[in-house]
């Protein structure tokens, strides 16, 4: 696959914006795709934020395996907060109210002891796609902000106020430069980066590389696949669904749009690409 790079204009306007409040804010609440959790982290956010207390939240979470949580393990043994979850599951709001709760514990006491009830402010960041508003309505407990199956849904910030804290709701933002192409090239299988600057025939047989290599009894269960090449795989994916053209060939731009997306709504399985191996070297 081409070598990924996608940093439009918005963004780096998006990372200025996020420079310029991220003083205002208690803490931050960083958004992770539990599928991706290290191809979803974007270590110049992590920068920009200091010594500000973090809580990664490993979003989508039912589409995950249980890798997701050797990720919230490592995450917490660094000092973080960690919590793995479905956003779309309100029965998961006390999890993330009670793990922001714990990010502003210290801070919280000091102004009780002063006699007053402060109101924390909480940024909301993460790289496109992650379910960054999701999250934020589901802390609300209600819909405060528009969602989007795809990158680029939040393009201002927002501040959304509730009772006893106030989330700034950012636009997702990916690294300037992908230095390691693998996890670019699994931001683009979740959505994350503008399905526009890679081309779907590509990431399809990566995809599929990939899917069997980790999940080969995911694809078997599928589509039937038993091996082969990432073409003959595609072939028999399009064989079984029936993506066949007149006169007999393929029709390989149905079979690779049947895989994405197939795979973005969990329908071949739960699965959690990254390793923690992927993680080392970024500083949760």
């Amino acid at each position: 696959m081409k070598l990924i790079q996608w940093f439009p204009g918005h963004m780096a306007k998006a990372m200025r914006m996020m420079e310029e409040n991220v003083a205002l804010c208690d803490g931050i609440i960083y958004v992770l795709d539990a599928r991706c959790p290290a191809a979803t982290f974007n270590p110049k956010l992590k920068k920009m934020f200091g010594a500000k207390p973090v809580l990664y939240v490993l979003n989508k979470g039912d589409l995950a395996d249980d890798r997701a949580d050797a990720f919230v393990k490592l995450i917490r043994e660094g000092g973080a907060e960690a919590v793995r979850l479905n956003a779309t599951d309100s029965r998961s709001r006390r999890n993330i109210t009670g793990a922001m709760s714990r990010l502003v514990a210290e801070k919280r006491q000091k102004s009780l002891d002063k006699g007053y009830a402060k109101t924390f402010r909480f940024m909301v960041c993460g790289v496109p796609n992650t379910g960054k508003s999701t999250v934020i309505n589901l802390v609300a407990g209600a819909a405060r902000t528009q969602t989007g199956n795809k990158a680029g849904v939040t393009r201002g910030k927002q501040w959304i106020r509730l009772e006893g804290c106030e989330l700034l709701d950012t636009p997702g933002t990916t690294p300037p430069s992908f230095e390691n192409q693998r996890l670019a090239a699994r931001l683009a299988y979740i959505g994350s980066l503008n399905d526009d600057i890679v081309p779907m025939d590509d990431l399809a047989l990566a995809l599929l590389e990939e899917l069997w290599q980790k999940y080969p009894q995911n694809l078997s269960a599928r589509y039937g696949i038993e091996g082969g090449t990432p073409l003959e795989m595609l072939e028999k994916l399009c064989s079984r669904r029936g993506f066949i053209l007149k006169g007999g060939d393929f029709d390989y731009e149905r079979g690779e749009r049947a895989l994405i997306d197939d795979f973005r709504k969990g329908r071949i399985g739960a699965m959690t690409l990254d390793d923690p191996f992927d993680a080392e070297g970024l500083g949760y």
